[in-house]
């Protein structure tokens, strides 16, 4: 089960003014403590949840910088040469990566992540999940949020298309499920989802 998604900023270098931010996340269920006595109040739930989220978004970010050192790209080769060239996002940078138990969830968990331009997104899943299912789910949920809300387009705003982010994974991610998906089903879906949000 996915138990997060997470839209955040990269960074290509240290350097690059700025920190990493937590554009939206959306966290599937709740994670329930044993060493919990009493019941944790919604505000510090949520801001429990914004702490790990926000840990998360700083580790992607590291691998994020680390791959590109190592594959010696500069942060001028990844800036879009305009706002219609179209994105290659099977060349886009992606990894995976184990969280121990206690860094930032209790239980142990699996991060898989895609880097696209300035944009970075991750998944948090449980450890025995299937890593290539989970891959093409992450690459299909950016494609589709890259294409239907014109994330690299300058001055995109984010926060005002929540609703358009969390209808695209009611339909692809429904509940934190992983869907085995073929390239039919997909197109129906995508369909779908156009038609509900034309109107």
């Amino acid at each position: 089960m996915v138990h997060a998604f997470i839209i955040h900023t990269l960074r290509a270098t240290k350097a690059e003014e700025g920190l990493c931010r937590v554009l939206y996340s959306c966290c599937f269920g709740a994670e329930n403590s044993p060493s919990d006595h009493q019941p944790r109040s919604a505000e510090r739930d949520r801001l429990l949840r914004k702490e790990q989220m926000l840990a998360v978004a700083r580790q992607v970010e590291s691998m994020y910088q680390l791959q590109q050192q190592a594959c010696g790209r500069h942060a001028v080769d990844l800036q879009p040469q305009s706002s219609d060239d179209p994105v290659a996002l099977h060349e886009a940078p992606c990894g995976a990566f184990r969280l121990a138990p206690g860094d930032p969830f209790q239980e142990p968990r699996t991060v898989v992540w895609l880097g696209v331009l300035s944009i970075g997104f991750a998944l948090v899943l449980d450890t025995h999940e299937n890593l290539l299912l989970v891959e093409s789910t992450l690459r299909l949920l950016a494609r589709l949020l890259i294409e239907h809300l014109r994330l690299l387009v300058p001055g995109a705003n984010l926060l005002l298309r929540a609703d358009y982010i969390e209808g695209i994974l009611t339909r692809f991610l429904p509940h934190g499920q992983l869907l085995f998906l073929n390239d039919q089903f997909v197109q129906s879906l995508e369909k779908e989802f156009s038609a509900a949000w034309s109107h």
